[in-house]
Parts: C-alpha cells; structure tokens; sequence
C-alpha cells in the first residue's frame, strides 16, 4: 500500500484517515505569477487539496508541438500546491469538458475524419498515447510516494454522459500506469441513471458531480459502489455564464448548507470551482443542445474567489462550514481594493482588410468552401475571399460560428450560426469578403470534434461556389499593426470596424485593472500584446479582466480589435469588475 490509499471506509493518508478537502484552480485560466496566491486563499479557507484540468489542446496547439512552459508549466503549479503544504489532484482528460474550447481535445486531430473521439479507435487512442507520454511524467514524479503533491489521478471525465466503450477506459487505465503513475485512479459522473456504471470500470474508485440533495446524491453513489469513501469529486456551487444570458449566481447560504450536508455524511469534497479564472485569448468553450451558446471570457463561476482572486461571502460561508469539522487557518484573505479608474482614448486605428498580409498568408482552394481545419487554423478568425461574377441570395450550409460580409470592403451583413441564419442577400457582384469568427468550440456533449468556418456548399441562387482564398489570422503581430495604424483626427466619433486601434496608459507598476469598452460593439482587446479575451455589448459580461502582472511601470499598450465599429473612442478602466446583472 502506498502513502494514500483508498480504504473500505476512508481514503488512507500514511494509514491514517484522510478527507480530502479540494478546490479546482485550473492553472492555465490564471496568470502564472498569481497560483502561489490562489492557492494560499484555498489553504485559508480550510481546503487541504487542490484539483486541476489538464487541456491536451492548449500543451499540444498543432501536431508534434507539445509546451509546457509559462502559464502551461503543470510542474510548477504542482510544485507550488506542496510548498503550500497542500496535496493535488489532477484530471488528464483527455477530454476535460470544464467550459473550455472543445473540451480540451485539439481541433488537429479531427482533421482527419476517420478519428474516433473518446472511444477506442486507433487513430485516437495513438493520439492520446502520444500526449500522455509527454505530460504524465511531469505528474509521476510529483506524485505522493516520490515526495510530491500529488494523491489521486482521474480516468477521463464524466464518460457516462457521453459513451461506455469499456475498451477505451482499460486502454486509458494501462496508459497511465505505463507511464508511471501508481496513486489511486477514480472517475466521476453524475449520480443519474446509468452514468456512473457506463463511465467508470471495476478496478476504479467512483465518485459524483452535483451541486444539490447531496444526501440523495450520495445515496446513489453509495449504491454503485457498497465501501470506500464517498467523493462529490465536483460541488457544482455555481456556474458558468453565456454570451447573451443573465450572470448565473447561487445563494451563499444554500451552498454553505450542501456542502455541510457533505461533511456531515463524511464525504469528501472537490468545490468546482474554487477559483474559477479567466477564459483568455480564444479559448472559451460553447455548448449546442439545439441552440449554440458560446461562453463568456470571465469564468468567475461564483465560485467562492471570485475571477480576480477576492473572497465573496461564500468564501466565509464555506470557510465556517469546514470550521465546523477540522481546524481552519487563524489568518484570512485580504478583501478586494479598489482599483485605478481611467480614461484613455484611443489615438490611432487601422482597418483589417488594409492590412491582411500582415495578419496571415492566404490559401488556395479550388474546390468548395474549406474549413478551418483545412488551412491548420483552430482558433479565432479567418477570412475567405471568392471573386462573384453578379449578387444574388447567398447560402451556405452552416455558419460557424459568425460571419460578416464585405463587398469591395464595404460590409454587407452578418450571420449568426445561434441565431441560424444561413442565407443573406448580396447587392452586386465583385470581391466577396467574409470574415468568421470560431466563437468557441463545443465543449460537451455529441458536437465536440466538429469543424469551423464557410460550411459547403456554399451556393449563390442555388449554384455551388467554387474556388476560394482562405486566410487565417493572427492577431499576435500587434506591433506590426500599430506601425500601419493612422493617427484619429480629432473630434468625438469612433472608429470603423473591422479594425484595430491603439491606446497607451501609464502605471506606477503592476496592479489589478478591469477594462470596461462601453460604446463599443464586440471583438477583443489586448494589455501589451496579451490577448485578455474577447468583448460583447450583448452582455452579460461589462469589465475584462486584466492581471497585475500584465502592467508595467511606465507605458502600457492596449489594443482593441473591434469588429463592427464603436461610437467613441474612449475606454475605461473602472475600479471593480461588472460580471453583468443577476438573474432575478
């Protein structure tokens, strides 16, 4: 037996009965110089264990390229969680669900239509075999009886709801025992119907996702399951918000008196989340169960530290919970200050389509309209071009996720794959323009793994477009982009869209800061080059996020990338964040 151990009764610290108190922190969601903090406010508030994800797609972007390094460096965080005294539970997917861009799993690998997804066909399972030899001894040598962190390791997540090919789940077992890995395997799955039974093995420890009737939950998992100690390896204790809908909130006082609930039937617990971060970039998830929903940029989840790092009353409603049960920490986390409030003014702009090169080479296609993943483009715009010899009524197969479209440069209108437009009346003929916007891959459910982009046929008064110019864009060569941007002359107006524009600030050093872009439309917005992800008038979301350690003494550039235009040119910076209202 090993220094932790899953007993008839408990799970077994160096022989001694452990309840494992945990929070998830995913570290790629948070600036790396801000885990040490993160993870110290778990420790305060009466957690002993720190859980996270493990995205394959974002320490495996293209084929071959895998990185660990900055806001990817796995070792570091866990080295992080023990020099807090902590211990670390870590979930390698490979599919992770977690809100995040098709659920973790890299858009590359279903280039090829023949790959399985989360079953045991070869092509995927080689897929995985090849991350997981590149990740898994970064968790094997921190693992507890090699003096690491590390207590327990989760076989894929919440199989259940999707499948219950028991071939991909022993593969999946012998994967990570051949690659060092001897603490106790489990998996979760919501205690409903057949879930847990068709997403877990015998040789596994089993436990539950929910957020509420926790007895009854628990009763259910006890069922699957007669000895061992129970786990809610998930205490959903909030949520997470779309594009369009309310700030999704739970009561404090219910969450407090759930996880009691849990304590007292002498559960263990992971609060997903404890801090929940920050979907930056392009690397927010969506969900499609008829009606495509992208997620937000925030991923505060109100949980009980909020996105930038605060304790909210259900931090001090859980805290006291725990109290009641084992000893807590005498020290308590610093509440929010208030932050710098600013006004900056954008001072120079310049227009996308004026500066394609600079963003991107362009593609042949002679053939239909191509995907994304056929220019090895997984996130974020691209843009197709296609000559048209007159106008006509314009459809295409599907739309995803958003595109908007330009005659001669001049736009012409929009479709929204969540609204399900799929036709769009063009005026004349010339050179077609249509800039799409992936906004975030399906992350749950039967829809991960499908492709973006121009879906064909693409047809124009019913006959199929052929022979198209496909150019993905990166928006990483901001530096280039500032040196063509125009001087704004003066007056009040704002600036035309697609564009980029540019504003500096000064600070005294680094320091919280939340961007509010009011009057502005939808795009992203960038702090010295980082993108912080992406904004929307629609709501719910008001305030980006912007880390300490993106500020820098001196001047500090922001960027907006705005794709419709906006009616001033000013951007403020607010004292507090603004997630949106609350549902009522």
């Amino acid at each position: 037996m090993g220094p932790f151990a899953i007993g008839e009764e408990d799970f077994l610290l160096r022989g001694e009965p452990f309840r494992v108190l945990s929070g998830a922190v995913h570290y790629f969601r948070v600036h790396p110089d801000l885990w040490q903090d993160r993870i110290r406010k778990a420790r305060l508030m009466g957690l002993n264990t720190i859980e996270t994800y493990v995205p394959w797609n974002e320490h495996v972007p293209h084929p071959g390229a895998f990185t660990a390094e900055g806001q990817l460096d796995l070792g570091r965080f866990l080295d992080l969680v023990a020099a807090e005294g902590m211990q670390a539970i870590v979930r390698p997917g490979p599919f992770i669900c977690a809100e995040w861009d098709n659920g973790g799993l890299p858009a590359w690998l279903f280039s090829d239509p023949t790959v399985g997804i989360r079953s045991s066909e070869p092509g995927y399972l080689a897929a995985v075999d090849s991350f997981f030899a590149a990740i898994l001894p970064t968790v094997a040598e921190r693992q507890i009886g090699r003096g690491g962190p590390v207590i327990m390791v989760q076989i894929e997540n919440e199989y259940g709801a999707y499948g219950n090919d028991k071939h991909y789940l022993q593969h999946l077992v012998d994967l990570v025992k051949r690659e060092g890995i001897d603490v106790p395997l489990f998996t979760c799955d919501q205690p409903f119907g057949t879930m847990i039974e068709d997403g877990s093995l015998p040789e596994l420890h089993k436990t539950g996702t929910f957020g509420s009737r926790a007895t009854e939950r628990l009763e259910v998992l006890r069922r699957h399951q007669p000895s061992g100690p129970l786990m809610c390896a998930e205490f959903w204790n909030g949520w997470f918000d779309n594009w369009g809908t309310h700030h999704h909130t739970t009561n404090a006082a219910a969450s407090a008196a759930e996880l009691d609930a849990l304590l007292a039937a002498g559960a263990s617990v992971n609060v997903y989340m404890f801090h929940g971060g920050t979907n930056f970039g392009f690397t927010n998830g969506a969900n499609d169960k008829g009606i495509y929903e992208p997620t937000i940029t925030s991923y505060d989840y109100d949980a009980p530290l909020t996105e930038d790092g605060y304790p909210t009353e259900k931090y001090f409603a859980f805290r006291e919970v725990i109290s009641k049960y084992f000893p807590v920490p005498d020290e308590l986390p610093e509440r929010r200050p208030q932050a710098v409030a600013s006004t900056v003014m954008v001072h120079a702009s310049v227009p996308v389509l004026d500066v394609l090169p600079a963003l991107g080479a362009a593609l042949d296609a002679p053939g239909p309209a191509p995907t994304t993943e056929d220019a090895a483009h997984y996130r974020g715009f691209t843009l197709y071009s296609t000559v048209l010899e007159r106008g006509g009524v314009l459809t295409v197969g599907e739309v995803r996720d958003r595109a908007q479209f330009f005659l001669a440069g001049v736009p012409v209108g929009v479709l929204s794959r969540d609204l399900g437009e799929r036709a769009i009346a063009l005026p004349s003929g010339g050179l077609l323009q249509v800039l799409v916007e992936d906004q975030g891959r399906v992350n749950y459910g039967q829809r991960i793994g499908e492709v973006k982009g121009l879906i064909a046929p693409v047809k124009l008064d019913g006959e199929e477009l052929l022979g198209w110019e496909i150019r993905p864009l990166d928006f990483a060569a901001l530096q280039e982009l500032r040196g063509a941007a125009g001087a704004l002359g003066p007056g009040g107006g704002g600036v035309a869209g697609p564009s980029v524009s540019f504003a500096d600030f000064e600070a005294d050093g680094p320091e919280d800061r939340y961007l509010r872009l009011d009057g502005w439309t939808k795009g992203n917005a960038f702090i010295n080059g980082f993108n912080l992800g992406r904004y929307w008038s629609r709501g719910p979301q008001r305030t980006l996020y912007i880390p300490a350690p993106l500020i820098r003494a001196g001047r500090n550039e922001l960027a907006v990338l705005e794709l419709h235009g906006s009616v001033t040119r000013e951007v403020r910076f607010v004292d507090s964040p603004d997630l949106g209202p609350d549902e009522k």
